[in-house]
This record gives C-alpha cells, sequence and structure tokens, in this order.
C-alpha cells in the first residue's frame, strides 16, 4: 500500500470515531490495529478519579498533567515512526505524524455546526445547549493547553518546513497539514471509509 499508518483528526462530532470503527473492520483481514486516543484517556481519567463516569459529556484534556499529555502524544509519533498498520485517531495524532513518511493524515470536518451539535446530542444524550457548551469548552482549553505545550513542535514541524508562516496563530486542524480532508456533512459514513481506503492502495 501507498501508505503505512493511518491519523484520524477532527473535533467533536465530525465523525472520526465512527471512521475509526469502519476502517478497523475493513482492514482486519491485511491486520491492521485501531487506536482511540479519547477512548485511552478516559479509561486512563476514569482510573485516576479525574473524570465521573457516570457524566454523559466528553472531558477535556486540561484534567492531565503536560507530562502524561505528552507521553501519550509521543507514542503515537512513534508508533507511526517506527511500526506499520496503526489507525491511531486522536484530536492531536495528524499533528504529531508531521513530517512522518509513510502515514496518511486524515482531518475529518463537518461543514455545518447544527449537524455537529446534533452528533453530540445524540451520542451524549445531552441538550442542545448542553453539547454546544461542551464542545466550545473542551476545544478552548484543550486548544490553549496544547498551543502552549506544542509551540516548539509547532515551530519546527510547521513553520520551519514551509507548510504555514509563522505569522498564522497555531491551529492544529488546519487542512494544510493533512493529507485528506473529508467533510462528513458532505460526505456519508460509506463515502469517508471509500475515500481513504482509495487513498491508501497502491500507486
Amino acid at each position: 500500500m501507498q501508505y503505512k499508518n493511518i491519523t484520524i483528526s477532527g473535533l467533536p462530532g465530525c465523525g472520526s470515531t465512527t471512521l475509526l470503527s469502519l476502517l478497523k473492520e475493513a482492514l482486519a483481514q491485511e491486520k491492521w490495529v485501531g487506536f482511540s486516543g479519547g477512548e485511552f484517556m478516559r479509561a486512563y481519567a476514569i482510573e485516576k478519579g479525574l473524570f465521573n463516569p457516570a457524566q454523559s459529556t466528553h472531558h477535556s484534556a486540561t484534567v492531565y498533567n503536560d507530562d502524561f499529555d505528552r507521553q501519550v502524544d509521543y507514542g503515537i509519533r512513534e508508533k507511526v515512526s517506527n511500526q506499520e498498520k496503526w489507525i491511531i485517531e486522536s484530536w492531536l495524532s495528524g499533528f504529531m505524524a508531521q513530517n512522518v513518511p509513510g502515514t496518511l493524515k486524515v482531518l475529518m470536518t463537518c461543514s455545518d455546526d447544527a449537524v455537529r451539535i446534533d452528533r453530540i446530542v445524540n451520542r451524549d444524550g445531552v441538550d442542545v445547549l448542553e453539547a454546544k457548551k461542551s464542545i466550545q469548552g473542551r476545544y478552548q482549553g484543550n486548544l490553549e493547553k496544547w498551543q502552549r505545550m506544542y509551540n516548539k513542535e509547532w515551530q519546527e514541524w510547521v513553520v520551519e518546513t514551509g507548510k504555514l508562516s509563522a505569522s498564522e496563530p497555531i491551529d492544529f486542524w488546519r487542512s494544510e497539514l493533512y493529507d485528506l480532508v473529508i467533510d462528513t456533512f458532505s460526505n456519508n459514513k460509506e463515502k469517508t471509509l471509500q475515500l481513504v481506503l482509495d487513498a491508501i492502495k497502491k500507486t
């Protein structure tokens, strides 16, 4: 195949978890392995008492200390750098795979915010107001933390390689950082899966 690993990134409600599940099934016979950063971090947070499992909405990365966050993120970079047949889904997996040869970096987007919110409402069983609050709160908290933590990596991996200029704000979900950008408002889950499978096929 053209690529030996896949990362899936995207903000809540854009369909990254759904794509991970579909790819794991589609590539199971070829021994690909899936990893959800969100599920891993949620289990850790529950184990350490950082998150109440009775709470339906997902938690922010701000509950973890920087060292643990960095350890997990760099573990992703190590996997895609030195191993094969990983499908890794997390907010930052595509950023952590910058400049790593052989990794297909997929960015999931949804051009209609109302659809994103509706997906969160249905997934978490909350009302629209709570879904909006959860989405915005997690995004802002996570972004500010990661901007502080990964300023050096942004300069080295993005600015110095010419992907974006130094005047651009740190935004880990800029399309310029990805190989394949999929809008799940205009592409259903079957079409989304096929776009990724087509991208990893041999040239």
